[in-house]
């Protein structure tokens, strides 16, 4: 049991790992593309119209990629986690349904019409359609953070004698306080990705003094975004987030936190440290006193519970990992706020373009947010075990008794060997639009 437990988690985290790499920058992407286009409506400049064609080219790419990579994902509710989705599927297929009825149709739909109809629209029709794809790619999003806060914080809800989970309240679903701090931070993060993208290849054409009007507008455009962006992350977002982990998931924030034993008169924050899980304590750890007291509850003294305050079946079942997702994703973000914010200074002052060490650093900066986003998703999924719904249903009782061991890994290495191919594939065609590069119309 525990091996094949072992093999479905790594099976659906390599899936849902590799198909979060394709939604995480179109939802960001989607709506730098809108002010882009209207941008060209306001001041009538082809650039910006060509600029927002470009960018969706590599939209529809990464769409695309999100399509394909997503659909195994459903399949494994039913094949990998039968038990779970027999049992839950009366409330988490209200917003799974809604998501591919209603987000995807509206997104693919109107993705077709920018691509195709700039003509046949006209400009403001145009620009419509690049907002409706905004609006269904965030709805999307939305619906999916839907379901998974239900999972992290379960509402609305009543079980019956079979054991299935039934919904009782449907509005719950959509107040859940779980969601809106979720979601909030996961579109920061996909705004900071897309930004950080944006701007890494407008610094490429800048430093290989090719498209360059474009790449002063790539450049301007994704370090304003990125600085909101990655000042969203973390204040507002990230502190709402992280304080319903504190009121609802107390045992998961010590873990994150590397807080063993509880500690009165205030709690230090840790900056660099490592679990031993033997000793239960953190080696060689640099630490600010009584710093995450303030912050959590807004006092200096305030006592925040460890992991000794709670029974030892409800700790998380991977602390290192936790601990260690957590702090990449805080780290990486904090470095987001000091790259953005000196770009944005050295764009203010008119030196940023001619700045070329700084151009580097932003042209290098593109896989860092898309680790930032993997490590925050790992912290939310390892934070909930061993549960799948939090304090109702744990991992054991959601897999599928009749899937083996054996199928499961066969099928995660072919999962791996064709995402593979697909994502070397995926790197060609975008490379080749971003070597292509935006269309040279005069303006």
């Amino acid at each position: 049991m525990e091996d094949m437990i072992l093999y479905n988690r790594l099976q659906f985290a390599f899936t849902i790992t590799f198909h979060y790499l394709f939604p995480q920058l179109t939802m960001g992407l989607s709506l730098m593309i809108v002010y882009f286009k209207g941008r060209f409506l306001f001041t009538n400049q082809e650039y910006y119209n060509q600029a927002s064609k470009f960018w969706m080219k590599i939209f529809a790419l990464n769409f695309a990629m999100g399509v394909v990579t997503g659909i195994p994902m459903e399949f494994q509710f039913g094949t990998n986690w039968a038990k779970f989705s027999e049992l839950t599927g009366g409330i988490i297929g209200q917003t799974l349904a809604m998501e591919g009825m209603f987000s995807f149709f509206l997104e693919s739909s109107f993705l077709g019409m920018f691509i195709f109809g700039e003509k046949l629209l006209g400009h403001k029709l145009h620009f419509l359609s690049g907002l409706m794809v905004f609006i269904g790619s965030w709805a999307s999003g939305y619906l999916i953070i839907a379901t998974h806060s239900w999972m992290q914080h379960p509402v609305g809800y009543e079980i019956l004698e079979n054991g299935r989970f039934v919904l009782n309240n449907f509005g719950a679903l959509f107040t859940n306080p779980w969601l809106w701090p979720s979601f909030l931070h996961n579109q920061a993060g996909s705004l900071a990705t897309s930004s950080f993208f944006v701007a890494a290849i407008g610094a490429f054409y800048l430093l290989s003094n090719r498209h360059s009007a474009y790449g002063k507008i790539f450049v301007k455009s994704g370090v304003i975004f990125g600085a909101v962006a990655s000042l969203a992350l973390a204040f507002p977002t990230g502190d709402l987030a992280a304080k319903n982990v504190v009121k609802y998931q107390p045992v998961t924030f010590a873990a994150m936190e590397g807080i063993f034993e509880s500690e009165k008169g205030g709690s230090e924050i840790v900056l660099i440290g490592q679990p031993d899980m033997e000793n239960k304590k953190l080696d060689n750890k640099i630490a600010v006193p009584n710093v995450l007291s303030f912050l959590t509850y807004q006092r200096w003294d305030a006592e925040i519970k460890g992991l000794d305050a709670f029974d030892e079946s409800t700790h998380p079942t991977n602390v290192p990992g936790l601990y260690y997702a957590y702090h990449i994703m805080v780290g990486l973000g904090t470095i987001f706020i000091g790259i953005m914010g000196l770009a944005t200074i050295l764009l203010y002052k008119q030196k940023l373009y001619q700045t070329k060490w700084l151009l580097w650093i932003l042209m290098f900066m593109i896989p860092f947010p898309y680790i930032a986003n993997t490590a925050g998703w790992y912290t939310a999924e390892l934070g909930r075990q061993p549960w799948l719904v939090y304090n109702l249903m744990r991992m054991v009782d959601g897999v599928s008794p009749t899937v083996s061991s054996g199928n499961t890994l066969f099928t995660l290495l072919g999962f791996v060997g064709l995402y593979i191919l697909l994502g070397l594939l995926f790197l060609m065609l975008v490379l080749k639009i971003i070597r292509t590069g935006p269309e040279t119309k005069t303006v």
